[in-house]
């Protein structure tokens, strides 16, 4: 054994054992996504560290990964955070309609106005 394997390093391509590829989890259910990062040795996260974790903002099925930092292929360490943004698919606000809609002025114009 060369003194470079000894320390987990390649002799030929210079790569560590410590060193992961990123994977290409764009498209994918965040779900899936998870599965994804994690066998390749990283961590999904949120973009906003100081927020509440990806857990707790994605439990809801449904959500697609739209956007990726570190970009794939790129080489980084193990252990690391693979930065995410997700959508639902075909759009929308995912926290729904919180109050009924009233209708517009020109609605109720319409109902004052006599027949004639």
């Amino acid at each position: 054994m060369s003194s470079g394997e000894a320390y987990g390093r390649s002799v030929t391509t210079g790569e560590t054992d410590h060193e992961v590829t990123v994977p290409d989890v764009v498209g994918l259910d965040v779900d899936l996504a998870r599965r994804v990062a994690s066998d390749a040795g990283l961590t999904l996260a949120q973009p906003d560290p100081d927020g509440p974790p990806l857990g707790a903002l994605t439990w809801e099925q449904g959500f697609v990964v739209q956007t990726q930092r570190p970009a794939p292929g790129t080489r980084t360490w193990r252990h690391d955070s693979l930065v995410i943004t997700w959508r639902r698919p075909g759009g929308g606000d995912p926290s729904g309609v919180r109050e009924p809609r009233r209708p517009g002025p020109h609605h109720l114009d319409a109902q004052a106005a006599p027949p004639g």
